[in-house]
């Protein structure tokens, strides 16, 4: 595994209690990867993941502009790839290495795939949807773009904690599950609350001309899951793992669809 010049900047970025060491050459950038993770930032000494990260400018020998996301393992270690970014992440060791153009939003996007190689191996996994705390559990609210994840954050109450109105994370709790806060934000750009509490229910966005709340089959919810699940790998062995994951997270959890108005009385009907 390549790995940069020695003399680098640290920040450790935790996320659903899985710290990950950032090490870069560019003090600089190491602060604005502070103000970018502000809220989610802590000691590394018990980080079990650093990557060094290697800022490319310009990006003429990264290869294809239009290069989709590529996830794959070689010999034990997983190789990211998109156009503006290559890593590399050996698991066993617990060490990667990243060579990228010179924005968080590069870095954005592999905490985000490597979070979702994390939580498959505990059965749990990052969701498109909405998700806040109140009266201690979690809801989650989960539909593609358009289904009205933000709105549905804009409107909550003042007594929720939002923990993201795009992209949440689920863990195994047990036999439950528990919804952390996460720094990936949407339309209302500005991270959820590091905290986290049991899960409640699982609301899928629906918009209509009332407020109403259905009951739904557990194959539908199902369907509807998986859609909604972010997963990057090409491989095949790991998506038998999400399936099973998310079969045993429907059978868990309570899931409803959810049909809204796009106004604050929508959150009289939530319980």
């Amino acid at each position: 595994m390549t790995t940069p010049a020695t003399g680098a900047h640290e920040i450790c970025v935790e996320i659903g209690s899985h710290p990950v060491l950032l090490r870069t050459p560019d003090h600089t950038y190491r602060e604005r990867l502070a103000n970018r993770y502000a809220g989610f930032l802590t000691d590394g000494s018990h980080a079990d993941l650093k990557f060094d990260i290697d800022l490319v400018a310009p990006l003429d020998d990264m290869g294809d502009d239009d290069v989709e996301i590529e996830v794959e393992a070689r010999s034990g270690i997983w190789r990211l790839r998109r156009s503006d970014f290559r890593a590399e992440w050996d698991c066993r060791a617990g060490r990667g290495y990243i060579r990228q153009a010179p924005t968080p939003y590069s870095t954005d996007s592999i905490l985000r795939i490597v979070h979702t190689l994390l939580l498959a191996g505990e059965g749990g996994f990052l969701l498109h949807a909405a998700s806040c705390i109140r009266n201690g559990r979690a809801l989650l609210f989960s539909g593609v773009s358009g289904a009205g994840k933000t709105t549905i954050s804009r409107l909550a109450p003042a007594d929720t904690t939002l923990l993201s109105d795009e992209i949440s994370y689920i863990r195994r709790d047990g036999t439950a599950y528990r919804a952390f806060g996460t720094p990936f934000f949407g339309e209302l750009a500005r991270p959820g609350d590091n905290c986290s509490a049991p899960l409640g229910t699982l609301f899928f966005l629906e918009k209509g001309f009332e407020n109403k709340i259905e009951a739904i089959p557990k194959s539908e919810a199902l369907r509807k899951l998986l859609r909604n699940i972010l997963f990057f790998a090409e491989d095949p062995d790991l998506v038998k793992v999400i399936f099973r994951s998310a079969w045993e997270f429907v059978e868990r959890v309570s899931m409803s669809r959810l049909t809204f108005l796009p106004d604050e009385r929508v959150w009289s009907v939530i319980r």
